[in-house]
């Protein structure tokens, strides 16, 4: 099936991406540590990653694709590229006026970002790593028209590949200030110039995938239009209903400013928690978007419903196992993949702490992204927008108590991670209670009987994950790497084995079912 094929392609370059990420994480763990230095940072990369997230990873596509696709298909593909054309014109001209402000106005956005550093000398730091990143914003918004674009047309490698390139670019970034022996500051200053040529490859990536699949796009002259304002009114609260999750973490590094290496650690957690949630619910969320849009066009009710259950139900067979791991060993992982140079143990168990908390929210955060698109390929983004603006509120809201309750034990950054899952699950629970209203989804029979055996699975991988953990125990914490690798190699086969194994006992079936189910018409 065309769903299957696409998320395949999309998934396995995010799987990629992710590995990539780690090891860029790594390095970065290894020379910047969870000091000033990685802070100032973490902030300046904070707002021009939080725009790739929004747009390269499906919010604009929400509502581009859509329209591209409906136009494509009335007016060919002359007309798909006018529209297209037009679009491209309108959006430079707002990345180039938006990025001179931000340039202009650097110690503002820092100040917003990061309120906390406002009496510290890492405010310095933050503004001048932020000039030299953002304009990474610009670049991810032209890659994520041009995504849009490939995406309509079942291109999706080259998308996929994009964030790949932009890991391998700050890899190489890190391993030259590795080599010329540099201290954290200048790293640093890298590492942010890394971030910029990253951007830049990206880009024209996709502008020749683009032109190689024969899309010619122009520059003509703005010009206002029906389509356009269509655009607009569905994009702006695309933006905000798609990238909640994202915009939650801005919320979590704002507080966070206000406590010393708060940020850091959330950083590092959120990274961890981002694998599976990139592999499963952001290529999940890009290959459904298209697939739905083309169904209910066609008026294939049927088949559409019957893709948002085999898609909720391949979500929860891959995020529920993830979302134990991270929960009951997160100290172990933490340890194994960052506990190195710069970063001590004492990095890891606060780390650690908030793994385990945004563990607990991982599977909302997937099924966001399964949810998400049933309202988009309906051009409904205001009533996702509604539940994510309630979402926010929670979040807000409950960062703030929890961060304050536990900052008397050194973990305010816990309670901000635990605020966020409190917030994803509230904004999952609205958008699957409004489905359910509307008739947009109906969970069939097969579906319920495979969420109680992945969920019982899951329960089974969490006491079997604490006693592996136990066994090995010396591996990870005293031995060398090469030890505690091993020893996590074990953590996660075990554990795997020990879901596969309960989901055939359950009678929950494994992975080469589902993906013969997937192959059905």
């Amino acid at each position: 099936m065309q769903l299957l094929r696409n998320f395949a392609t999309v998934g396995a370059f995010t799987a990629a991406s992710r590995v990539l990420g780690f090891a860029r994480d790594i390095l970065v763990a290894a020379l910047l540590g969870a000091g000033p230095v990685a802070d100032a940072f973490f902030v300046a990369f904070k707002l021009p990653n939080l725009f790739r997230r929004l747009f390269a990873e499906g919010a604009f596509n929400s509502a581009f694709v859509p329209l591209f696709a409906r136009v494509r298909a009335e007016e060919g593909e002359t007309g798909a590229e006018t529209f297209a054309s037009s679009v491209l014109s309108w959006l430079l001209i707002v990345l180039l006026v938006l990025t001179t402000i931000a340039e202009l106005f650097t110690p503002f956005f820092i100040f917003v970002l990061a309120p906390g550093f406002a009496a510290d000398s890492k405010v310095d730091l933050a503004v001048l790593f932020t000039r030299i990143c953002f304009p990474y914003l610009m670049a991810m918004s032209l890659v994520a028209f041009l995504s849009g674009i490939l995406n309509t047309l079942d291109r999706f490698a080259a998308a996929a590949f994009a964030p790949v390139l932009l890991n391998i670019v700050m890899i190489s970034a890190l391993g030259f200030a590795a080599f010329a022996g540099m201290d954290q500051e200048n790293a640093g200053y890298v590492l942010a110039w890394g971030v910029f040529a990253a951007g830049l490859a990206q880009v024209v990536l996709l502008a020749v995938a683009v032109r190689r699949i024969g899309v010619r796009l122009r520059l003509p002259r703005p010009r206002p239009s029906p389509r356009l304002k269509r655009l607009l009114i569905l994009g702006l609260p695309g933006v905000a209903a798609g990238g909640i999750t994202q915009i939650n973490i801005v919320v979590g590094t704002i507080i966070a400013s206000f406590w010393p290496a708060a940020v850091s650690h959330l950083y590092y957690a959120d990274r961890l928690y981002q694998l599976p949630l990139g592999i499963v619910g952001i290529a999940l969320g890009v290959a459904l978007l298209p697939d739905l849009s083309r169904r209910l066009r066609n008026g294939d009710v049927g088949g559409a419903l019957w893709t948002q259950n085999r898609a909720f139900e391949f979500a929860l067979m891959l995020t529920l196992p993830a979302a134990a791991a991270l929960i009951v060993v997160p100290l172990e992982i933490v340890v194994t993949l960052f506990e190195r140079g710069a970063f001590d143990r004492e990095d890891a168990a606060l780390t650690a702490a908030a793994v385990a908390a945004y563990g607990f929210g991982l599977p909302a955060f997937v099924l966001i992204k399964v949810f998400s698109p049933a309202y988009f390929a309906r051009e409904d983004t205001a009533t996702p927008m509604l539940y994510a603006g309630i979402s926010m509120l929670v979040n807000v809201g409950g960062s703030i108590v929890l961060a304050r309750l536990l900052a008397p034990q050194g973990l305010p950054h816990v309670g901000i991670a635990a605020a966020t899952s409190i917030a994803g699950w509230v904004n999952a629970i609205l958008l699957f209670v409004g489905l359910l209203r509307r008739g947009d989804f109906k969970p069939d029979p097969l579906l319920w009987s495979r969420a109680l055996g992945f969920l019982a699975a899951s329960l089974a991988l969490m006491i079997g994950a604490v006693l592996i953990a136990r066994g090995l125990d010396g591996w990870f914490f005293s031995a060398g790497l090469l030890q505690a690798v091993a020893a996590l190699a074990i953590l996660v086969g075990g554990s795997a084995l020990i879901f596969a194994l309960v989901c055939e006992m359950s009678g929950a079936i494994g992975v080469r079912d589902v993906m013969r189910a997937l192959r059905r018409r």
